[in-house]
């Protein structure tokens, strides 16, 4: 593959650098040989690790930090409109680029496989990425989360195959044109963006009618976001369906929990493979089907990728274990869905078994989405032997009037919940390790900062 640069790339310039998406083009860029600038709110690993490559990393937003020979300027959705590095880049006539449109140029001379659905995208983009590495094939891959430690979120490789997330909320994976693409589950989702399913289903086959010519979508057969989408999509494209239904392309016959592991059994092209997935959970092992699918639409052989799937052992805030101190294990988990906060939950009760207790310290995020599913968000937490919530994370929004962590709380405590408000974060580790007693599994759970409090809470265990 070519390490080709965009033009316009030359010289970008990141406003939030250090956020998951950003920093993994910046790092590509960087190790194709561009001249990386951005700034972030606050220094951190990723920037760091950026830095490592060559990177110009600002701590801060100020007008200053703009070279004037900047090329572009890129942004997320996050970004507003009076950030100041983004009102001079504007001013001085400097093109400002939405991160998608730059991980779409740099997957322009590869075979990109995007990995898209409301939950599991970084789980299945990282197995992929992961095993196709174990087996020499040295793909590029831009993930939405480290897999070992900081910076490790992305990789320029010399192999021809491009790994990428394909992130629905903003609607930016319209700007992808894939030879794979998987799409894993449809739900309502990203309410700020999204009125209805009707419009996430509308994105969606967007999203397919992308895919090249000759390519693949991979889908879930077990999830009905997804059959429905199955039905409105194009008699002409190419669709391989996985999982344990009965009509299932690629069957799932069985997911044996085995402690932290499980061991999965498909039928793939007739031929039955049994591999190991080393994360528990039955989400993550469907997670590793839709992998291998993809991998064998690719010309991978299943054969070889099966067993290598076995290699990822993880990402970062999936559920990561973040260590254990007075006979308390703690783990960070990501889940801020109802359905992906069910999954984890019901992923750590198999592990534990009946024995131990889950202890749950939970963040909302965003306001409109707790307004929307805070009930649900509520009803997961019934799950875990008992809960804490805390106020919630409002990332790229403002305040809505009513919407508060109250809403998950009642709706908890209806389904028969233990659960406890917190509204001082800093407080919040004494509170856990006062609840938590030796054999308990503590979760540190939510999209925000509450992962932070992890290592915290273990401080505290341990004095």
């Amino acid at each position: 593959m070519s390490p080709a640069i965009p033009p316009t790339l030359a010289r970008p310039h990141f406003i939030g650098i250090g956020g998951a998406g950003m920093s993994g083009i910046a790092k590509i860029l960087a190790q194709r040989g561009a001249q990386v600038a951005g700034s972030d709110a606050k220094d951190s690993p990723t920037a760091e690790a950026l830095r490592a490559h060559g990177a110009t990393v600002h701590i801060g937003h100020a007008a200053a930090h703009l070279d004037p020979a900047t090329t572009a300027v890129v942004v997320s959705s996050a970004i507003r409109e009076d950030n100041p590095e983004l009102t001079a880049a504007r001013a001085a006539g400097i093109p400002v680029v939405h991160r998608s449109d730059a991980l779409a140029a740099l997957m322009e001379d590869a075979r990109p496989i995007a990995v898209a659905g409301t939950h599991g995208k970084t789980t299945t983009t990282s197995m992929l990425s992961v095993s196709l590495r174990t087996l020499g094939l040295d793909p590029s891959y831009a993930i939405g989360g480290d897999l070992d430690e900081p910076g490790s979120n992305a990789h320029h490789g010399a192999g021809d195959i491009f790994v990428a997330e394909a992130d629905e909320s903003d609607r930016s994976f319209h700007k992808y044109a894939p030879e794979v693409a998987i799409i894993l589950n449809v739900e309502l989702d990203h309410h700020a963006n999204y009125a209805s399913m009707d419009e996430i289903h509308d994105s969606f086959e967007t999203f397919t009618r992308r895919i090249t010519p000759g390519g693949t979508l991979i889908l879930s057969a077990d999830h009905e976001g997804a059959r429905e989408l199955r039905r409105r999509l194009a008699d002409d494209l190419k669709v391989t369906t996985y999982g344990e239904a009965a009509d299932a392309g690629v069957r799932v016959l069985s997911i044996v929990a085995k402690g932290l592991t499980s061991e999965v059994t498909v039928v793939l092209d007739g031929e039955e493979l049994t591999f190991t997935v080393s994360v528990p959970g039955r989400h993550y092992a469907l997670n590793a089907v839709a992998a291998l699918a993809a991998g064998a639409a690719l010309g991978v052989p299943a054969a070889d990728l099966a067993p290598a799937i076995a290699s990822y052992t993880g990402v970062k805030r999936r559920l990561q274990l973040k260590g254990e101190a007075a006979g308390v294990q703690v783990i960070d988990s990501y889940a801020h869905h109802p359905t992906e906060m069910t999954a984890d939950l019901e992923a750590m009760r198999a592990a534990a078994g009946e024995d131990r207790r889950i202890v749950v310290l939970f963040q909302p995020h965003l306001f409109s989405r707790t307004q929307e599913l805070g009930k649900e968000m509520g009803q997961s937490l019934a799950l875990a032997d008992a809960s804490v919530v805390l106020d919630i994370y409002p990332a790229r929004e403002d305040p809505v009037p009513g919407v508060t962590s109250a809403l998950i709380i009642d709706a908890a405590r209806a389904a028969g919940a233990d659960v406890t408000a917190c509204h001082d974060k800093d407080a919040a580790p004494e509170v856990l390790a006062g609840m938590a007693k030796p054999g308990d599994l503590v979760l540190t759970m939510g999209a925000g900062d509450v992962t932070d409090l992890g290592p915290k809470i273990l401080s505290v265990l341990e004095a």
